[in-house]
């Protein structure tokens, strides 16, 4: 299991998200604002929605990610936000167990402190897999 950012925010209004076709599943807008965060020669893609939320492209160093985020939300506002990072790694690195994704790993490094640095976000937490 790759690490997952888990956190709260009233800073996103879900309402106003587009509809996601396959699954009533919030979670575009974090993907929007981490691609107006992020450094511009990275390349993200718009959100897509998919069963079990959104996700966009991602391009760092050579290598491509995809960037989920989903929204569980809550009566108060305050809804809880989780976003994995997958890392496309090759047949060779799979076999070799090379280049897995970790907390180490300079994209997930990079988004994570964009997410630390967000004053609206509180009770952040890493959950790291086996």
């Amino acid at each position: 299991m790759h690490p997952v950012i888990h956190f709260q925010s009233r800073l996103f209004d879900i309402a106003k998200e587009p509809a996601n076709p396959i699954n009533p599943i919030p979670g575009a807008s974090l993907l929007d604002w981490l691609r107006a965060k992020l450094p511009s020669d990275m390349a993200m893609s718009p959100p897509a929605a998919e069963d079990w939320g959104w996700y966009s492209d991602l391009r760092l160093a050579g290598r491509s990610y995809l960037v989920g985020s989903c929204a569980h939300e809550s009566a108060d506002g305050n809804h809880e936000w989780v976003l994995q990072i997958d890392k496309s790694r090759s047949l060779k690195d799979k076999l070799f167990g090379q280049a897995k994704m970790d907390t180490d790993d300079p994209c997930f490094s990079l988004i994570h402190s964009l997410i630390l640095q967000e004053p609206a976000f509180t009770d952040i937490s890493v959950e790291r897999g086996p």
